[in-house]
């Protein structure tokens, strides 16, 4: 049985500003629980051997100080007669327990690689677990969120705010090893002196409170690194990708201001988060010193001088844990401040993930098992804002195994019409039926698997042309996919690449023509054997001869199934069995 939490705990827990800010890191525990035991473990033991270790030391330094001295005693029998050698000899004594610290020493070394190793693999299964979360999200979205966010900022979040999270999980395990070996040592003081080790608590604590002010400040600013980064991300996606554009207009001067405009962005945010995050460690460094030299001060005047209260060795003891106190004091404050500048990526990645400020499409729960008669349009109205409609009161019926042909000038919405039979968005007004049944009634992949889709922004993968043209299909055949490149008249620019069917094309088919990338998706198409096959444009990349080619090839495909079809030239609209004309409503 999986250890639980009473729910009285965890509500809360769950209603702490820690948690709130952090719930999206907390809750994908449950996906690696017992790497993250082993870790917490590992360091929890490190710190209980590290106070040992101080109880060690001091009873060490007392026997080599001051032999003739009773040694020190915990009041527990059984350790202090076998571990701490209270009844031997002070020379056996100094020899046992050097030989204790020695095992303890390295213990507490292999307890903390145990801790710092299941800490980075939570750090890592953490990084997988947020990447295929964005992934479901991304593929769930309708396309009209694509349509309003700039790829670059969602390229930032998949990649380098996924990666500053993964680094925020160690710095909490750095925060929490830090931590618990402090605790340990404050317990280690209060066992040496309890009116000394309240001082030093409270002067630590009062440092900690103040730095809490420029912590906040680091916090607040963290939230400008991810929109520094996307606005980045964004116009480098889009120099690269329009990079022929650039050059063709000889607007690389407007494209370098943007480009040194995005880059000065990130400098002036990291700017005024470094030199506050600096801070902390110099200003934490110099008032631990400054408190641990008055602490020294202060308990050798009143303790050891004055009352006697105080041995030397349990003095030096005393010291020596304030001396290791003081960088895990400053590596404490450190790891906040770290933490906080995590805040920002943090933050876009939950906003990334909501659910309940973005639109879905539902799936349905029918299979589509084929079609039987038509794809009918009724009183359909679509817009991508609501206030302003692209298409209204379309009334269209499909006939089974008939081409549909729409025509119509730019803007009148005969893309976006097409859009809406493999339900790529949902009509904000009426239906889209096939067979009298609603597509959103259908399982949408049962449908796409049924469709095949040759856009006039045709994409090509960073992949092998073979790969490209049996995109999302396994063990297909090479005579298959020489077939459908023949058709599509594509086998002949095929062979000549260099290393033919497995030539990398490059990302978007840079090494293709526009003509050639479209009779590739072409042929993607013609390997699917759709039952309903979209053409949006298909042919108005090709010249004469090729569009000649292709149009015969798409004919012969056409028999038995049903096609809709988008073109300005009359060639690709001669045959068809209806023409729909759209005009742009007002």
């Amino acid at each position: 049985m999986r250890f639980q939490l009473p729910p009285q705990i965890r509500s809360l827990l769950k209603a702490t500003k820690f948690w709130q800010d952090n719930d999206l890191l907390l809750r994908q525990f449950k996906h690696f629980r017992g790497l993250a035991i082993l870790a917490v473990a590992s360091t929890l033991l490190g710190a209980a051997l590290e106070g040992v270790m101080v109880g060690l030391i001091a009873s060490f330094l007392q026997g080599l100080t001051n032999p003739n001295e009773p040694p020190i005693q915990t009041g527990i029998e059984w350790f202090d007669i076998w571990v701490l050698a209270t009844q031997a000899s002070a020379a056996r004594r100094v020899y046992q327990l050097s030989a204790l610290i020695f095992v303890a020493i390295w213990l507490r070394s292999g307890l903390k690689y145990v801790g710092q190793l299941f800490s980075r693999l939570c750090g890592l299964n953490l990084g997988k677990r947020l990447r295929m979360l964005i992934f479901e999200q991304l593929q769930s979205l309708s396309l009209s969120y694509y349509s309003q966010t700039r790829s670059g900022e969602l390229i930032n979040s998949v990649t380098s705010e996924v990666n500053q999270v993964q680094q925020a999980f160690n710095v909490v395990s750095k925060f929490m090893t830090s931590g618990s070996t402090l605790l340990a040592y404050v317990i280690a003081m209060f066992w040496i002196s309890w009116p000394l080790s309240i001082v030093a608590v409270m002067l630590l604590t009062l440092l900690s409170v103040g730095l809490s002010t420029l912590i906040g400040k680091v916090r607040e600013a963290s939230f400008e690194l991810p929109k520094a980064n996307g606005r980045f991300a964004s116009v480098a996606i889009e120099f690269i990708n329009g990079i022929r554009v650039v050059k063709g207009s000889g607007t690389q001067d407007f494209e370098r201001r943007r480009m040194y405009g995005a880059i000065e962005g990130i400098l002036k945010v990291n700017y005024k988060v470094t030199a506050m995050s600096a801070l902390v460690g110099p200003l934490v460094e110099g008032a631990s010193i400054t408190i641990l030299l008055a602490m020294v001060l202060l308990a050798f005047h009143f303790f050891v001088m004055g009352s006697g209260e105080l041995r030397a060795a349990s003095l030096l003891t005393f010291m020596f844990t304030l001396f290791r106190m003081r960088p895990l004091v400053a590596q404490v404050n450190q790891t906040r401040t770290q933490f906080s500048r995590f805040q920002g990526p943090l933050h876009n990645i939950k906003e990334l993930l909501r659910q309940d400020d973005k639109v879905y499409l539902e799936n349905g729960t029918i299979p589509f098992s084929g079609l039987e008669e038509a794809i009918d349009l009724v009183s359909l109205d679509f817009g991508y804002d609501v206030d302003e409609p692209v298409l209204r009161d379309i009334t269209l019926s499909i006939k089974k195994e008939q081409t549909t042909a729409l025509v119509g000038g730019t803007g009148a919405g005969k893309t976006t019409l097409v859009d809406l039979i493999p339900r790529f968005h949902d009509p904000t007004r009426g239906q889209v039926l096939i067979d009298g049944v609603d597509l959103r009634e259908l399982e949408i992949n049962s449908l796409r698997h049924r469709m095949a889709i040759v856009s006039q922004d045709t994409f090509i993968f960073s992949n092998s042309v073979r790969n490209n043209i049996a995109y999302g299909m396994e063990d297909v055949d090479e005579a298959a996919i020489r077939e459908v490149a023949q058709q599509a008249n594509a086998w002949d620019f095929i062979q000549e690449l260099p290393e033919g069917l497995d030539t990398l094309l490059g990302d978007r088919g840079v090494r293709l023509s526009g003509g050639q990338r479209q009779r590739i998706a072409i042929a993607r198409a013609l390997l699917r054997d759709p039952e309903i096959l979209i053409l949006d444009e298909a042919t108005s990349a090709l010249d004469s001869l090729t569009e000649r080619l292709i149009q015969e090839s798409i004919e012969k495909l056409s028999k038995g199934r049903t096609v809709i079809a988008i073109a300005h030239r009359l060639s690709t609209i001669a045959r068809a069995h209806k023409v729909v004309v759209l005009e742009q409503s007002n």
